[in-house]
This record gives C-alpha cells, structure tokens and sequence, in this order.
C-alpha cells in the first residue's frame, strides 16, 4: 500500500472497518466511501439488514456479529479471517433505550453497556494489529448527549457513552507510539427516519429543517479520515445550528436504530440470532442535540 501514512487520494485504495452501516449516518459514510473505491467490511446485525448491505454494497465484505452479545462477538473475531492492514475503524452503531433511571431494567442497562461500550472495546482490541501496520485510525461516533448534562430519561445510555469516550482518551494514549489515531466525533441531532420516531415519543412536532442531514454528519467524519497524517482530531462536536436546535425532554420508552441485522456473510462465517440494534445515523449519534 506504499506509504501508510500519507494522505488519502483519489487514486489510493483504503481499507475501512464500518459498523452501523446500514443506516443514517453509518449508512452515508459507507456510501462515500464506496463511491469512491474504498474496501470496506462492514458488520451486519441481521440476515435481513446483511442482504440490504450486499445489496448495496456488492465488493465488500460483510461480517455478522451481535454487539450486544460480548462473548458472541469475540468467538466471531476469533473465528474470522480479519484484515491484515486496516486504515480505519469506524465505530458508528449504538443503541439508545429511554427510560428514568427509577425505572431502568437490567436488561436496558447491559445492551446499552454491551453495545456502546463493550463491543467497540472488544472490536479495537481485535482490530488493533491491522490498525497499527497501516498506522490507522480508530474513529468512535459518541453523541453530544455525553456532553450535556441536559440528558434526563438517558442515564444509561449516557453512561455507556460516557464509558466509551474514557476508552478513546486512553486508547489515544496507549496507541500513539504505534501511530494510531484516535478521534471522538459527537454528533447532535441527525434527520432520519428514526429521529422521527423519537419525535413521536417524544409528542413533538418533527422540523427536519431544524436538524442535520445524515450527508452533513458524514462528510465531517470523512474530513477526519482523510486527515494527513501530520495532524490529529482528538475530539469533534458537530451540532445543528444553534437557533434550530430542538431541546429534549425526558421520556421513557425504548428507541432503537439500525445496526446492521444480518447473516448473509458473502466470505465471512455467520452468527446468527440477534438483538435489537441500531445505527448512530439513525439515533444514538444524532440523539442529543
């Protein structure tokens, strides 16, 4: 691949590790960098959501995984065949479960803990050896609700969030002698079909003029991925602007995104059986403004 470390053009071939690929903004950035000749592998959550992947995106390589399943997901990685060299890591898919905390059960805890938290750990670690010979980049889309503290009905999810962002801090650390890039990229509220969901829940009146396009979240993300590799993003909010932004009540009630379902894996083993999951494109990332 020549030079590691330069910059990306258009005539250089990257490899890229995408999850929540299947929609909002996971979905846009894989499409950029489809389009534009990139190699990916994406996790699928789903034979359904797999088979829209492929669909989509016939040349990559589609991996099927459940992220809130930790032991699950390490005998995947154990099982699979990963990529030697990888560029970046590109940790887009989350999940969001609204409740109070008084009224938090077990189980919204840990699949939000499980698949914010956990499972990027558990991907980054496995990853890392192709991430430092192509002195890549691990990029995590967290959400500007681990910023504010105007986040009532998502304790959990904040803390998950939170949770990861500890991670990337030190990972930024540990990695950086191996030329390893670490980049925390938190997104406000995104226009998806999810968000209007949320607005629904929420008894709110959907103004996707008020909000981010997924396109405009993911060329931010791509600006990072391209960075020459002189410089680093440690950290990147990106919010609508500010006289649109919508403030968010406190509510309870589970809102859920698109992960990638799927176990058509055209070259990789399957896991099947899954959970609920989603994508920060369509929620997790654009969920707090």
């Amino acid at each position: 691949m020549g030079d590691l470390g330069a910059e990306t053009s258009p005539n250089t071939r990257r490899t890229r590790f995408i999850t929540g690929a299947g929609s909002g903004i996971g979905a846009a950035v894989a499409a950029m960098l489809y389009a534009r000749g990139d190699d990916l592998w994406l996790l699928a959550h789903s034979e359904e959501r797999a088979h829209e992947l492929w669909q989509r995106f016939p040349q990559a390589e589609i991996l099927v995984a459940d992220l809130a399943n930790p032991l699950a997901l390490e005998m995947t990685l154990l099982s699979t065949v990963l990529p030697t060299l990888l560029d970046c890591l590109l940790h887009i898919a989350a999940v969001i479960d609204f409740s109070l905390a008084a009224e938090l059960a077990a189980g919204q805890i840990w699949e939000q803990i499980n698949v914010n938290m956990i499972a990027p750990m558990i991907l980054t670690r496995a990853l890392l050896p192709a991430l430092r010979r192509a002195r890549g980049l691990v990029l995590i889309a967290n959400s500007t609700a681990a910023l504010s503290p105007d986040a009532a009905g998502r304790s959990a999810y904040v803390a998950s969030k939170s949770g990861v962002r500890g991670f990337a801090e030190v990972l930024r650390q540990e990695e950086s002698s191996h030329g390893v890039r670490v980049t925390t990229v938190f997104p406000g509220r995104t226009d998806t079909p999810m968000q209007e969901r949320v607005h629904e829940q929420e008894k709110r009146v959907y103004d996707a003029a008020r909000l981010m396009r997924p396109d405009t979240v993911a060329r931010s993300i791509l600006h990072v991925v391209d960075l020459p590799a002189d410089a680093t993003i440690h950290d990147l909010t990106i919010r609508p602007t500010p006289d649109h932004e919508p403030a968010e009540p406190p509510c309870s009630g589970t809102c859920r995104a698109g992960l990638t379902h799927a176990p058509l894996s055209r070259h990789l083993p399957c896991l099947l059986g899954v959970s609920a999951g989603c994508g920060l494109g369509d929620l997790a990332s654009e969920g707090s403004g």
